[in-house]
């Protein structure tokens, strides 16, 4: 059976004049005359009405290696670490919550702070965040009225990336920030050191992502948001163990099962006191990539400017 599949225009810039960046597999990547962004185009219909992630929930989000992962203290240590920086409480919404493992941890570690809740379009993650006692939305973000409810932080940690058309994600966030609140974005970086090693082997790039941003466009992309002005932005995180298997592999996805493992594997040795050398030269490596802006992903940071 054919794969119905959607034209996308540039995610950033709107227009639609775009030549071919590479393939894999199915996945077709171009790249857009106008203002040099990288996205997917066509993309399958069910990425746009979130069915495609429906298919994921049990097998990849609700599997146990990937629990797991997200549940454990390390998992956000530097999102935390950012979000407290520049929020120190109030109300949270975490748009693409999956298995809310973030709003967990701020409720946990924080109770008295934060007010937080999920949304997201796969419903088996949102049955696990409300288990774990997580409030959660169960509706689209996009149609969603939110009446006069406004939020101290909007949190998109690696969803814009998803998302088919993500400036409307990104002006509804804008709509429903208080004055001086907060929007949080992290993307992986398509210039990272892993991208350049790898190639079109590396993991990340799959049908899964149809945007695929450098340090330039998500700043053209932040940009067209008038509301929104920049505080902070950068480069973090660094996986060595999927640089190294993407790196000898080839081309064909990597399993949901073989990623749930991996990441299990990789906090495993995050929280081992006997690896703390090592740990130290693997932050001294983090640090550098992230001051050449090779780190794996990209953020920033943007604060709703008064009215």
């Amino acid at each position: 059976m054919a794969i119905a599949e959607v034209q996308r225009a540039c995610p950033v810039c709107e227009r639609e004049a775009a030549i071919l960046f590479l393939k894999k597999g199915s996945l077709q990547l171009v790249r857009c005359r106008d203002c040099s962004m990288i996205y997917a185009n066509p993309v399958e219909a069910e990425l746009a009405s979130g069915k495609f992630y429906d298919r994921l929930g049990t097998p990849f989000y609700l599997s146990p290696n990937k629990l797991e992962s997200d549940y454990a203290p390390i998992r956000f240590e530097r999102e935390l670490r950012q979000f407290r920086t520049f929020c120190h409480s109030g109300s949270v919404l975490d748009v693409g919550c999956s298995t809310g493992a973030f709003l967990y941890q701020l409720k946990t570690r924080y109770p008295a702070d934060y007010r937080g809740v999920g949304t997201d379009v796969t419903s088996a993650a949102l049955d696990h965040a409300e288990q774990k006692g997580i409030d959660v939305i169960r509706d689209l973000f996009l149609p969603r009225d939110f009446g006069t409810t406004r939020f101290d932080a909007v949190t998109f940690w690696a969803v814009m990336e998803h998302l088919v058309h993500p400036k409307l994600f990104l002006a509804k966030a804008a709509s429903i920030l208080k004055p001086g609140g907060h929007c949080f974005i992290l993307v992986p970086n398509l210039r990272s050191l892993a991208v350049r090693l790898a190639g079109v082997k590396y993991r990340y790039i799959m049908p899964d992502h149809v945007n695929y941003f450098t340090a330039v466009t998500l700043r053209r992309f932040t940009a067209a948001e008038a509301s929104l002005t920049v505080v902070a932005k950068g480069s973090s995180h660094f996986n060595p163990l999927v640089l190294a298997q993407d790196f000898r592999g080839g081309e064909q996805r990597v399993p949901d099962e073989a990623r749930a493992r991996l990441l299990k594997q990789t906090t495993a040795y995050k929280q081992n006191p006997w690896l703390k050398p090592v740990k130290l030269l693997y932050a001294g490596a983090e640090r550098i990539l992230a001051t050449m802006n090779l780190a794996d992903n990209l953020y920033v940071v943007l604060k709703k400017v008064s009215p």
